[in-house]
Formats: structure tokens, C-alpha cells, sequence
């Protein structure tokens, strides 16, 4: 018996109506619907009609979920896999699944749609033709602040999700890490209350603690400019970064070396200290 299909189905981030008509006909169509929350999905499938067996795929039963997941799918069964918003495996539940899917031979089909990280990246007015994700940032204070001291030395813009408790915080410790930058911070994209403020993170922090911290933020960030320079030390981090990724150690040096206008000889020689 031939193994039914995977789909990865994009639901909407917080509009309904933000939904594709092939996800309406997906959804309609699979032998069952495998989501992160099944009440908070049934909301959008009681919107549009749809009556399907659901499964529960939320993150703590990921590994148990994937293989009750996978016998549907050896049955000949279809699944589609959808999230409590946006995309699933972006941030969310199904990274997993679809690993396993694959190794199992069986199709996987993705059906675009709504992410919060496109959508606020597209409304941020700053640069979009090569950008970032990091997705939420660790919740230990010492391992968010090395985070973001990387992330500082990133010269292209930066898109990452925040949780509503450490929002203010995290925006605090921005502006001290990153200094002067440009940023956009989006609250409830979509939804009725949708808010954005835009400014350097200094002057946004002060309106954030001054309103109602609640709901889904995404952070929108300016890479570092080419003009502001970098310390040898810092220039020295990222060469030993881009090795740890399996580049050799000439190569990072002439890579660094050119995009910070530093001696690549330099950079290779101190490396090897």
C-alpha cells in the first residue's frame, strides 16, 4: 500500500482571512488533521466548515505524536500538519515530523502561506534582500546575552520573536549590546490590535514600557553597519564562528578580512594564538 501524503498547511497568524484558498481545499480534502493545539485550531476549522478527525502535535508529545503521525501516513492516510499559527516547524511543533517523513520516504507538500517573520519584515522599511532569523531567544539571561552580543556583529537584518514577559527586557538589553540602530516592533500582527513602533531601540523601549505588554511580538533589528567598524577581537569571533560552520581557517580569515577591510594575514595568524 502506497503511503499518503504530508502537508505542511500555513494557517493565519491572526486575521482569518488570511488564509489561501489551496489551504481551504487541503484541509478539505486530507483523511486527518494533525495540529499543535486541536481547540485552538477547531476556532479556524469551525470557521470555514471543515470537519476532520484532528490529533493533538503539540511540543512536549512531538516525539510520540510524530510516530502515531506516521502509521496514519504508511496506511495511505493524508495528513496535513498545521500550527496554532503561521507556518508549523517555523518556531513552532514539525521539524520533526518531516524529518521522519522524509526518511521514511514518504511526500511531503508544502502549502504556503502567512509567517510573522515575512509579514514584519516587509512592513519594516529596512533592508530585506539578505536577512536572519533566531527565531525566540534562549530564556537563560547569560546565554540571551551572549545571543545578542553575536548577533551584534550581524551585518545583515535581523527578525526574531520575543514572549510578552521578557519583551521589555530584551529590548533593554538590545539597545545597551546593539547601540544607536534602527528597529520596528510589531505586536499582534494581523489582529485587531495590531501596533508597530519604529525608532532606534533606545527610543522605542520607552513607549514599550508605557503600554499594555501583552500578545506576540516580532523585533525587526538593523544589521550592523560596515562603516562602524569591528575590534580585531570581535573580527576574530567571527572567523572562529564561520570554522566551527566548516569553513577552513584561510578561507574564514579572507572572508572576515574582506568584509571588515581588515589584514587577512592578521586574522589567520591571530586565530592560530
Amino acid at each position: 500500500m502506497a503511503s499518503g501524503s504530508l502537508y505542511i498547511v500555513s494557517t493565519p497568524i491572526g486575521n482569518l482571512e488570511d488564509i489561501t484558498l489551496r489551504a481551504l481545499r487541503i484541509l478539505k480534502e486530507v483523511d486527518v488533521i494533525a495540529a499543535e493545539d486541536t481547540r485552538h485550531s477547531a476556532k479556524l476549522l469551525n470557521h470555514y466548515g471543515i470537519s476532520k478527525p484532528l490529533i493533538s502535535y503539540w511540543g512536549e508529545k512531538e516525539k510520540i505524536k510524530a510516530e502515531e503521525t506516521l502509521e496514519i501516513l504508511h496506511s495511505g492516510r493524508s495528513v496535513a500538519l498545521i500550527s496554532d499559527a503561521g507556518t508549523p516547524g517555523i518556531s513552532d511543533p514539525g521539524n520533526l515530523l518531516v524529518a521522519r517523513a522524509i526518511s521514511a520516504g514518504i511526500d511531503v507538500v508544502p502549502i504556503p502561506g502567512p509567517t510573522a517573520v515575512i509579514a514584519a519584515l516587509s512592513l519594516s522599511g529596512l533592508p530585506t534582500s539578505s536577512f536572519v532569523y533566531t527565531g525566540f531567544l534562549p530564556v537563560k539571561h547569560s546565554e540571551r546575552v551572549r545571543t545578542l552580543q553575536a548577533l551584534s556583529l550581524e551585518t545583515r537584518t535581523i527578525v526574531l520573536y520575543e514572549a510578552p514577559h521578557r519583551i521589555v527586557e530584551t529590548v533593554a538589553e538590545m539597545a545597551e549590546i546593539f547601540g544607536d540602530r534602527r528597529a520596528v516592533l510589531v505586536k499582534e500582527l494581523t489582529k485587531l490590535f495590531e501596533t508597530t513602533l519604529r525608532g532606534t531601540l533606545a527610543e522605542i523601549l520607552p513607549r514599550l514600557e508605557d503600554s499594555k505588554i501583552a500578545g506576540e511580538y516580532v523585533l525587526v533589528i538593523e544589521g550592523r553597519s560596515r562603516e562602524e567598524g569591528i575590534s580585531i577581537e570581535d573580527a576574530l569571533g567571527e572567523v572562529r564562528a564561520l570554522m566551527k560552520k566548516g569553513l577552513g581557517r584561510k578561507e574564514a580569515s579572507k572572508k572576515i578580512g574582506e568584509e571588515y577591510g581588515l589584514s587577512k594575514k592578521e586574522l589567520y595568524d591571530r586565530s592560530l594564538e
